[in-house]
């Protein structure tokens, strides 16, 4: 599989992700369609770098994190959606995490529960016990970019191996 865009996409992994999507793959039956393309850290956030690397924004998705409360207890997701849409974080997500209130995780959280950087954090390793929530829409592409767990790489990736990462489950409505 090539990716998308002018990127100088590889199957070699090892210095491109971050640790726990490196350790992730290890297990991961789909991990041979797995590519990642250096990237200028500087250029991570999705407008920069589609319009850097020649990449759609319908075929981008973005990795969210969401921490839903409910009483004294808090719950993660993680939601992908395309970079043309945004979740509906008080709705569709707060329902499905049976939270009185969600929200985007605050940086530090995201950052130090993942061990990936901010706005480079990807589905592909997130901690076990959390719900991954895809968008319906983003299965509708070929091939998607995701973050790589690092801001200074990208991952491309078929968008049907999203729903077979481990709590991993297409939503339809997920996003707007």
């Amino acid at each position: 599989m090539t990716g998308p865009g002018t990127l100088d996409w590889t199957a070699d992994l090892d210095q491109l992700v971050a640790q726990p999507v490196l350790d992730a793959l290890r297990g991961w039956p789909r991990a041979a369609d797995v590519r990642a393309a250096a990237i200028d850290p500087e250029l991570a956030d999705t407008a920069a770098f589609c319009a850097e690397y020649g990449v759609e924004p319908a075929d981008s998705a973005n990795c969210v994190v969401i921490a839903g409360r409910r009483g004294e207890a808090t719950r993660y997701a993680a939601c992908i959606v395309l970079a043309t849409t945004r979740a509906d974080v008080n709705n569709v997500v707060r329902r499905r995490l049976d939270a009185r209130k969600a929200s985007f995780a605050p940086m530090e959280d995201a950052v130090t529960l993942t061990g990936m950087e901010y706005g480079g954090i990807t589905p592909i390793g997130l901690p076990a016990p959390w719900p991954i929530y895809v968008d319906a829409a983003v299965l509708e592409r070929d091939v998607v970019v995701i973050g790589s767990g690092l801001r200074r790489s990208k991952i491309a990736l078929p968008s049907a191996a999203l729903v077979e990462l481990p709590g991993a489950e297409a939503v339809e409505g997920l996003a707007s």
